[in-house]
């Protein structure tokens, strides 16, 4: 008798940590839901292939010949 009433308390604590963990997630959505909906909008209007943490400048791209010539002094002196 004492097995089988194991067995049942395993399935009663499965079932309230899943209802717990349900119970939670609702109440974070429902808690952050502005700022998750601002996180989620901008994730969608950013684009991909930039990175964020190049900043501004182009390294290397677009650079005029004079910029090339003025690298060429600096090695060899």
């Amino acid at each position: 008798m004492g097995r089988r009433e194991r067995e049942g308390g395993g399935l009663k604590t499965a079932l309230v940590v899943a209802g717990g963990l349900v119970l939670a997630w609702m109440t974070m959505e429902t808690a952050f839901k502005p700022f998750l909906d601002r996180v989620r909008s901008s994730i969608s209007r950013s684009d991909p292939a930039r990175d964020p943490d190049d900043g501004d400048e182009t390294v290397g791209v677009g650079a005029s010949d004079e910029d090339e010539k003025d690298e060429g002094v600096a090695k060899s002196v």
